[in-house]
């Protein structure tokens, strides 16, 4: 399947293609007049402010006496409102052209729709559909799930990631805690981490992108798997994280977390009307760790930290179909690690961050249907970066701006947009590193349903990178619906990633003894994944096969005599492919779910070809959770991880398989509710079998092994969260 897909294009065959689809998906001069519905949203007698109506792309918020008014295009509509808390209710009506409209939507209790899965709307494909609506395979973490991993990690979105299926959060810098997060076997530098569809972190996350997000206000995590770049360009070349922000809700609540290994958390978030049309949310958040060394041998298994994270939103909506976000971000962190190294003595490393970002998202509804879609974003961070006596000091700068237009036209519903990003990267101490990447895009997606049972999406982005020229990236999806809850999704696309100096080993080492970077060539991928589904009664049934190749993948290499390593493009294909399997069972309070991957990742090594390196051929999960609405949680999750070829250890070839046990209580008191979480009560920890720092330095600079296993052994948090 894979071997259809062209790994090279040229720029005519890229322009002439891209024409191709924006000419297949370009709006009809016939316009349709509009309609107006005034939808009025009621818990029994009583108004509901604050909640999502949505019909198709366009959606709006209630006001204060629950009611919203949506300008749409006559026609057949599905209407859906839903609030967090207060429960969800949906209707399907035709509306006339020019007519006005009124619809009373009830929401029943909130226990009635538990296990209505099928309302979860996904916003990262641009189309705002329902997920089962979906021709893109998307897996989609619902408030009630970030809820249960905030439990047990209150200071970052780590955990959470971890625990979900086909993804890894993978230990890149052990010295300082760094970790990126890998899709499907593909490296963390290939996955894209995005808020609201916004690069807040940077076009390249980097090792402590995940440790710096507390989940307090995600409303949803989105995760599409596979080679994205027709969807977000370069940066999603492995998939792509959206994290979708909280909605003002009128509440306020404060989480307090401590841990058996000298963690605390102070989490405050806070949500609220301003005025009929106005809304804000606020997350204000303090976290430390203590410095941890488990196994006595001088060197900090756990890293100490202080982190600062203040996250202002503010959020604008008149109910006809125009709408606005701002969003403004703080981060401020120190961290310390190292230790004792053999015939050294002390090697300290820290790492002290600044990052202040800021953003915009706005949707504007024109005649008919046509959607209107800006957003814009801007981060800067610092780093200062001690390695032993090296000091590193830079500055990381992304800018990102997108317009877009969006419609229906029949059965067609098209998207026509363009974009431009801009990351810059500047050393103090270092030469030969420094990089400004320019890249405005076309892009243009169409999203096909000829019958009910069927849906087709086809997407291509054309980027005209400053450093790496002119790429096209297609993508293109398919679903049916044959019968009987079952649903069958194809998805076949190519991609590419721009390289920078920052990879998995250089994250742990710096840059001072890397040779500078010369002649990279852009990396390319092609991907492809077949996911069968099936829902019958309480059960939720879903097995995926995919596949993928990156050419010329970047690789920090010891070239011959050459002192320092160097990264060079490695010639040859890293082959991964797989298969997934996970089933979900609801009924009442309880839910189970098990999930099992299987995963083959090989890359050439001299005339041959090896196992990457830290990719477990079977990793395993269960989770049982019994929840009762309102007043508390009783878990149990039980992840295994299988063999993983190791690099560079002296120690051993192949990791040992491990088990790990976790057990989580929640109980509401009044207004408070107090939580009780214990993690990896078998006590896994991977210098229990081996050391983690080396007998000596490597010559990229390391003095520890890649961490295969947990560091921190076993771990109990507990606390409260109080609702003022």
């Amino acid at each position: 399947m894979l071997s259809i897909l062209p790994s090279r294009w040229s720029p005519v065959r890229a322009a002439l293609l891209l024409l191709a689809l924006a000419a297949a998906v370009s709006p009809g001069s016939a316009q349709q007049d509009s309609a107006r519905l005034t939808v009025h949203v009621r818990s029994g007698e009583v108004p509901v402010p604050g909640a999502r109506v949505a019909a198709g792309a366009v959606s709006a918020t209630t006001d204060s006496a629950g009611t919203v008014v949506l300008t749409l295009e006559a026609g057949r509509h599905r209407v859906a409102a839903e609030k967090e808390g207060a429960g969800r209710a949906s209707l399907t009506l035709t509306l006339r052209e020019g007519a006005d409209t009124t619809v009373v939507l009830v929401f029943a209790a909130v226990e009635e729709h538990a296990e209505e899965l099928e309302e979860l709307v996904v916003v990262s494909t641009r189309t705002g559909q329902r997920i089962e609506d979906e021709p893109i395979r998307v897996e989609v973490l619902a408030r009630e799930e970030v809820e249960e991993k905030m439990l047990m990690t209150p200071g970052d979105i780590a955990m959470m990631l971890n625990e979900t299926s086909g993804l890894r959060v993978q230990s890149t810098a052990s010295s300082l805690g760094g970790a990126g997060v890998r899709i499907q076997g593909l490296r963390g530098r290939y996955t894209q981490i995005l808020s609201d569809g916004l690069p807040l972190y940077g076009g390249q996350t980097g090792a402590l992108g995940l440790l710096q997000i507390p989940p307090m206000d995600l409303g949803q995590v989105e995760v599409i798997k596979g080679v994205a770049s027709a969807l977000y360009g370069s940066s999603a070349l492995g998939g792509v994280v959206n994290l979708i922000s909280r909605r003002p809700a009128d509440d306020r609540e404060l989480l307090l977390n401590g841990t058996t290994l000298g963690g605390a958390d102070a989490v405050y978030w806070s949500s609220g009307p301003l005025q009929d049309r106005w809304g804000y949310t606020l997350l204000a958040g303090g976290h430390r760790q203590g410095r941890a060394d488990l196994d006595d041998d001088g060197w900090a298994d756990v890293p100490e930290y202080r982190r600062g994270v203040l996250r202002p939103r503010l959020f604008w909506d008149d109910g006809a179909g125009r709408s606005v976000l701002f969003t403004l971000g703080g981060t401020a962190e120190n961290r310390e690690g190292g230790g004792q190294v053999p015939g050294e003595g002390e090697f300290p490393e820290a790492l002290r961050t600044r990052r202040l970002d800021g953003g915009a998202v706005g949707r504007i509804l024109l005649r008919g249907d046509r959607l209107l879609s800006v957003r814009g974003s801007g981060v800067v961070q610092w780093h200062e970066h001690r390695f032993g006596t090296v000091l590193e000091r830079d500055r990381h700068a992304t800018g990102f701006a997108e317009a877009s237009l969006s419609g229906t036209s029949g059965a067609h519903t098209w998207v026509l947009g363009a974009a431009l990003q801009r990351e810059s990267y500047r050393a103090r101490e270092l030469e030969g590193f420094d990089y400004t990447f320019t890249v405005p895009s076309l892009f243009a997606q169409d999203d096909f349903r000829p019958v009910g049972w069927m849906a087709l999406t086809a997407s291509g982005r054309l980027d005209a990178h400053s450093e790496y020229g002119l790429f096209l990236s297609p993508r293109l999806s398919a679903l049916l619906r044959p019968a009987g809850g079952w649903s069958v999704r194809a998805s076949v696309g190519t991609g590419y990633f721009a390289p920078t100096p920052f990879t998995e080993e250089t994250e742990a080492t710096g840059l001072s003894r890397l040779a500078p970077v010369q002649e990279l060539e852009a990396e390319r991928a092609r991907s492809a994944s077949l996911d069968v589904g099936r829902t019958a009664g309480a059960w939720e049934l879903n097995a995926t096969l995919f596949g993928s190749v990156v050419e010329d993948a970047v690789q920090l290499v010891q070239a011959g005599d050459v002192l320092n390593p160097r990264l060079v493009n490695y010639p040859g294909e890293t082959r991964t492919r797989g298969t997934e399997l996970l089933a979900r069972w609801h009924r009442g309070p309880l839910h189970l779910t098990a999930s099992h991957t299987y995963l083959r990742s090989t890359e050439p090594e001299g005339s041959g070809r090896r196992e990457v390196p830290l990719t477990p051929r079977h990793p395993f999960g269960a989770v049982g959770m019994w929840e009762e609405e309102g007043n508390g949680r009783v878990g149990v999750e039980v992840y295994y991880t299988g063999r993983q070829a190791l690099e560079d250890n002296p120690y051993r070839d192949t990791s040992r398989p491990y088990l790990v046990l976790g057990v989580l209580v929640e109980r509401r008191v009044g207004r408070a509710r107090v939580f009780l979480n214990a993690e990896n009560l078998t006590d896994v920890r991977q210098t229990r079998w081996d050391r983690l720092v080396l007998p000596s330095r490597t010559h990229a600079g390391r003095w520890t092994t890649d961490v295969w296993a947990p560091l921190e052994g076993r771990t109990v948090n507990g606390g409260i969260r109080l609702d003022l």
